[in-house]
Order: structure tokens, then sequence, then C-alpha cells
């Protein structure tokens, strides 16, 4: 009787390792929540997006009121409460695959950001929009166009920011140009890119393991990279060319003619080049979509080089276990080098660290010049 019913259980238990094989357990309720959050962000960003650039320069004073304090929630409040949460759930639900030692400094970074951008800095000059002056140069022209007072985008902000606010926000975008720069002299392109960023470097971050939101997570193509690598050069190249528009205007004191209609192709890259194609990839490929091709995160990472950034490779012995590569939001290719050795130098690299936490070896670890002379590296 004993060896019939342990026959019968070692033999469910066949069965059910073969169900499970062919059957991928389900989410955790975690990840379920963590995804519902991303549809809920992306759902909202686009409904609010749409109505503020939309509807709202035509609509009365009143319902403009309303649309903008809506905006600000949205921006400031909303995204906080949302990267603390988002932040939690991630560390949950990565934790119980890998001990998430470099994304729990990103979060700790993109956390804090956020405190500042959005809720301190509001709080102590009085401006809710600092956020538009969130990302340096060439990212955005927003501080540019914010000091040139014959552009639209300071005669939209003024009457609700006041002189006084306006030179806050100019403060602030001098001053985040200068932590950028000389934090990634320091710490390379992660200081910006997977601790500050709170545009798409957030997103990638606290949102990570819920990419893509419909779908199965897939490795990049030859064409998608290919498309990646055109739109870097393309974008940076405009961003470039809006840049200086805006220092000869702001330096040399120019009413040049076409300045409005520079304006609104600005603003039209933003909405669809930047906001509308991240959230895209974010839907059906990868979070760190927008991070192939941002201007600023291809300035940095050159800059990131120059100071040394890099994965060391020897820390251990590789197993080629190719869990680096499959980790590595911008497909990067590690494991090659690390069986040889090798440092991994990428001006793609954004230093998520992602390969890092996942080496079941240890044999990968985070450089810069910087680092290294404190004995870090």
């Amino acid at each position: 009787m004993s060896l019939r019913g342990g026959r019968n259980k070692i033999g469910s238990t066949h069965r059910t390792e073969e169900i499970s094989e062919i059957q991928p357990p389900r989410p955790s309720w975690e990840l379920r929540f963590l995804k519902g959050l991303l549809f809920l962000y992306i759902l909202l960003g686009l409904l609010i997006a749409g109505i503020n650039f939309g509807w709202a320069p035509n609509a009365s004073p009143r319902a403009q009121a309303v649309i903008l304090a809506l905006w600000q929630f949205y921006e400031n409040q909303f995204k906080t409460i949302l990267i603390i949460v988002c932040s939690i759930l991630t560390l949950r639900v990565v934790g119980k695959r890998e001990i998430p030692r470099m994304r729990r400094y990103n979060l700790i970074g993109f956390v804090s950001a956020a405190f500042v951008i959005h809720i301190l800095g509001p709080l102590v000059s009085g401006n809710p929009d600092l956020y538009f002056v969130g990302m340096p140069l060439p990212w955005s022209t927003s501080g540019l166009r914010l000091a040139v007072g014959s552009s639209s985008f300071y005669q939209d902000q003024l009457p609700h920011l006041g002189e006084g606010g306006i030179r806050s926000a100019l403060v602030v975008f001098a001053a985040i140009h200068v932590v950028v720069l000389a934090g990634t002299l320091l710490l390379g392109r992660r200081w910006q890119c997977s601790t500050i960023c709170l545009f798409n470097g957030f997103a990638s971050e606290v949102f990570a393991p819920a990419f893509p939101l419909f779908g199965k997570r897939r490795k990049l193509g030859k064409g998608t990279l290919g498309f990646f690598s055109v739109m870097r050069w393309l974008l940076l190249g405009t961003s470039l060319i809006f840049t200086v528009f805006w220092l000869a205007v702001l330096v040399f004191d120019l009413q040049p003619a076409g300045m409005r209609l520079l304006e609104t192709l600005e603003t039209y890259k933003y909405l669809i080049v930047e906001l509308l194609l991240a959230m895209f990839f974010w839907t059906v490929l990868i979070g760190r979509g927008y991070c192939y091709y941002c201007p600023l995160g291809t300035v940095l990472g050159w800059v990131g080089t120059a100071v040394g950034q890099k994965i060391v490779t020897t820390r251990a012995k590789c197993i080629g276990c190719g869990k680096c590569d499959a980790a590595c939001p911008l497909s990067i290719r590690i494991k090659d080098r690390a069986l040889k050795g090798e440092a991994v130098v990428d001006s793609r690299c954004v230093g998520c660290g992602h390969c890092i936490d996942v080496c079941p070896a240890q044999t990968l670890g985070y450089s810069t010049g910087f680092l290294r002379l404190i004995g870090r590296g």
C-alpha cells in the first residue's frame, strides 16, 4: 500500500512539474499592482497632457485654472507618491530573485530627487512649476525660453508665476546644470540617468518589473536597435539646434521672426518624440526605450566615458550564465567581455547596475575614475 501510494505521489509530483513548465507561475500581487499603477500613470498622463495642450488654450480662464491645478498636482504630489509606492513594490518583486543593492540606491535617489523638485522646491519658492526646468540642456530649452521675455513660454508663465516665480525657476535651472555636471564627473552617467532623472529614468526604475505593460519581454532585434541609433543622432542634432537658437536669442537679444514657430516645433517634439513614444515603449517594449536616444543621455554618456565609467568584470570568475546580458536594459553585451576579464565601456550604459545585481558569481562592479580614487570602484 505504501509503495503504491509512494508511486502515485511521485507520479503526481512529476506531472505537476511538467504542468509548471508549460504554464509559468502567475504574477505576484505586487507585480499585478505595479502593472496597474503603470497603466494608470500612462492613462492619466495622456489624458491630462491632451487637456492641457489641446483644450486649455481655448478654455475659459476659470477652466484653465482648474486644468493647471490638475496638471500641477499630477506632476508634483501624484508623481512623488507614485515613485515611493512603486519603489517599494519593485523592491519586493525583484528581491524575490536577486539582491537588489544597486536598484535600492537608484530608487532612493529618485525618491529624494522627486521630494526636492516636486515637493520641497515648490514649497520653498512658491512655484509649483519647477519641474518645467527639471531637465538640463540639451534635453529641454525651457529654462532658456523662460529667460527670454518675448517668448510665448515666458508670456504663458508670467501671469501665474510672476517675476519672482520666474526668477526662482531660472535659479533652479542653473543649479541643476551644476548638479548634473558635477555628479557626472564623479559618478558617470549613472548620476543623472539612474539616480535623479525625473522624466524617463525614474519610470524605467520604479516600474522596471512591469515592462512591457502588454505582452512578454523580448530581446531587441537589429532593426529596433538600428532605429534607436538613427533616432539618437536625429534627436541630438535637433536638440542642439534648439539650444543654439535660444542661446543666441538670449545672448545677443535677438527677435527672429521664426521664434514662435520654433517654440511650437519644440512642443511637438516633446509630445510626440519624447512623451508619447516613451510611453509607447513602456507599453510594448522596454522601459529604457527613450534612454537609447535621449540627447542629454548621449552627451552624458560621452562625459561618463571620459571620466572612466565602466563595468568591472574581474571581481570573481565569470561562469558564463548570461544573466547580465538579459538584465541590461540597453542591450549591451556584457558576458563576452566578462569571460575575457575585460571592462565594459559603452556610452549607452546608464549605470543602472541591473547586471551587477543579477550576477550569481558577483563578478561585476560599477566604477569611475573618482570611485577608484576613493577605493569604491
